[in-house]
C-alpha cells in the first residue's frame, strides 16, 4: 500500500499498480511546472498532459488530419505543421471550439498517458494536467495536489511568458475552472504566490509524508 501520511486522500487501487501517481493540477500560470521540478529533483518521474497533448499534434497523426479538418488551413503555419498559437486563439475564445478539440484529444492523450506511466521504472508519478480533475485519470491517482496563485499573478505570468496582451490572457483565465473548485479536490494545496525557496519548502514537506511500502 502507499500512503501520504496526514494527507486526506483516498487510497485508491489504481491502473497503475506499484506506482504511486500525484495528480497535479492548477490554473494557467500558477506555477505548476516549477513544482514538477522540484517533484522530478526529488525522484519522482514527470508525465505532462501538455507535452502528450503537443506530440499528438505531430504530421502523420490521424488526430493531426482530424484538427485541421475541424478548424481550417488556418491554424496551420508555413511548414505545413498546426500553430498551436494560432489555434489557441481560436478556442480560448469560444468554450464550443475548445470543446470540439478536447473530444478529437482527450482520448488519445489519455492512453499515451496511461502507457507512459505504466512503463516508468520510478515508483512515484507526477501528472501534470490542467484538466485532471475533469478527465477520467483522476480516479486513478493516489493523491490531489494543487498548485495557487493569485489571478493577478497568473496574468502577469501569462503576458510575460506567451507576449500577450491584457484581453486575450484574460480570456484565457476566464475560460478555465475557477481556483477554487480545484482547490476543495486538494489533497496537497502548494501556494505559489511567493518565492521558489518557500515553494520548495512546501514541497519538500509534503513529499516527505508519503510512503512506500517495500
Amino acid at each position: 500500500m502507499f500512503t501520504s501520511a496526514g494527507a486526506a486522500e483516498t487510497n485508491v487501487m489504481n491502473r497503475w499498480y506499484g506506482k504511486y501517481v500525484i495528480g497535479l493540477t492548477g490554473n494557467i500560470c500558477a506555477g505548476k511546472s516549477e513544482v514538477c521540478a522540484l517533484l522530478v529533483e526529488l525522484g519522482a518521474y514527470h508525465v505532462d498532459a501538455d507535452v502528450v497533448a503537443h506530440d499528438t499534434l505531430v504530421r502523420g497523426r490521424p488526430e493531426f488530419a482530424r484538427v485541421v479538418s475541424e478548424f481550417g488551413d488556418s491554424v496551420l503555419n508555413l511548414d505545413g505543421d498546426i500553430d498551436r498559437g494560432r489555434l489557441g486563439e481560436i478556442v480560448f475564445s469560444d468554450a464550443p471550439s475548445l470543446a470540439r478539440l478536447e473530444a478529437i484529444l482527450h482520448p488519445v492523450i489519455e492512453r499515451e498517458i496511461d502507457r507512459r506511466i505504466s512503463h516508468a521504472d520510478q515508483r512515484v508519478i507526477v501528472l501534470e494536467a490542467i484538466k485532471l480533475l475533469e478527465s477520467g485519470l483522476v480516479d486513478d491517482c493516489n493523491a490531489i495536489w494543487v498548485v495557487a496563485a493569485a489571478t493577478e499573478e497568473r496574468l502577469r505570468r501569462l503576458i510575460a511568458r506567451n507576449g500577450l496582451d491584457r484581453e486575450p490572457a484574460q480570456q484565457r483565465v476566464d475560460m478555465q475552472a475557477t481556483e477554487q473548485e480545484k482547490m476543495e479536490h486538494a489533497d496537497v494545496l502548494i501556494d505559489n504566490n511567493s518565492s521558489l525557496h518557500e515553494t520548495r519548502a512546501q514541497v519538500r514537506r509534503a513529499w516527505g509524508k508519503i510512503r512506500l511500502s517495500e
